[in-house]
């Protein structure tokens, strides 16, 4: 079930969510304003980020993702901020109306996944090699520059896209305005399959136990598992169950924290064979390392990784 401010349309093969801004009952003749509602969401939301960006975000800004994860905390604030001043001084006179802040930032959060995973893929490639010996603080500027390039991207392309307002609709109970406001598509599919991915793990697992040492990449599966298969689900059961949610909510940094697990993981097991378990990894919420201790790749990495030094030497 969606929230009573939200509503799927049906659009041929796809659907449209739409946010409810305000209702009138037919009957009863009462009048619902839905803002305060948004308003509310998006400072909760804000908070719930407040507390996964100390829990996981790491101390040091020298990598992109990281500094990307401090500009979402930034940017739900502000976007909170905003939608209270819509509250407070009405869509005449502040900065931005509800409708065109909803649509615009679920616009511009659903274009940002994909970047952002791949730029920061590169970043991880390739730190070892190009930017090993440049500084900390140089390492912090460039991916502030960056984020924010990124940033002035994405609002500038939801800036430009095609926003047609409130509408009304005049279903049977009643009159209602709505905003249409996008999902994000990347978001989904990154989180469906890595689900799917994740189950056929598990189902590897029930079916073949063994007292061997597993090969690293199921060794790092099953250590990504124990720190998000709780996330993944929760979101399937959302779509299973129809509970669309705006990019501007489904874009956050649970997800963002999620898939820069992935990418630091994918890195580490790029790098076994030549670093082993001595990889400069960014600080993240899975034990990379330990996952190699307990693969049986441990002792081809290890004459890898001797051959490798040696070469340099």
């Amino acid at each position: 079930m969606l929230p009573s401010w939200f509503l799927f349309l049906e659009n041929g093969p796809t659907w449209r969510l739409l946010a409810i801004l305000e209702e009138w009952d037919k009957a009863s003749g009462q009048h619902t304003d839905n803002t305060k509602q948004y308003c509310m969401v998006l400072f909760i939301k804000f908070g719930l980020e407040i507390a996964v960006f100390y829990a996981c975000n790491p101390k040091k800004y020298k990598y992109f993702l990281s500094i990307f994860g401090l500009s979402i905390v930034l940017a739900d604030f502000l976007l909170a901020c905003l939608m209270g001043a819509a509250l407070v001084l009405g869509a005449e006179k502040s900065l931005a109306s509800p409708c065109f802040l909803l649509a615009s930032a679920s616009t511009a959060y659903g274009a940002l996944p994909l970047p952002i995973m791949l730029l920061g893929f590169v970043d991880y490639c390739l730190d070892d090699i190009l930017m090993c010996n440049h500084s900390v603080f140089w390492k912090t500027l460039r991916n502030a520059i960056l984020t924010l390039l990124v940033w002035v991207v994405a609002v500038n392309y939801s800036l430009h896209s095609s926003y047609v307002g409130p509408v009304e609709l005049e279903p049977i109970a009643g009159k209602v305005l709505v905003c249409e406001v996008t999902e994000s598509t990347i978001i989904s599919a990154f989180v469906l399959g890595l689900f799917i991915v994740s189950l056929l793990t598990l189902v590897k697992l029930y079916l073949k136990i063994s007292s061997m040492r597993p090969p690293l990449w199921f060794s790092m599966m099953l250590g990504f598992l124990l720190f998000w298969m709780p996330y993944l689900l929760m979101s399937v059961a959302c779509m299973i169950f129809g509970f669309g949610l705006p990019a501007y909510l489904g874009f956050n940094l649970l997800w963002f924290e999620c898939s820069n697990s992935l990418l630091v993981g994918l890195v580490f097991w790029a790098k076994s064979n030549t670093k082993g378990p001595y990889s400069n990894l960014p600080e993240n919420v899975c034990l990379w390392q330990v996952c190699w201790s307990l693969s049986r790749d441990i002792q081809r990495s290890l004459v890898h990784f001797l051959s490798f030094e040696a070469h340099k030497g």
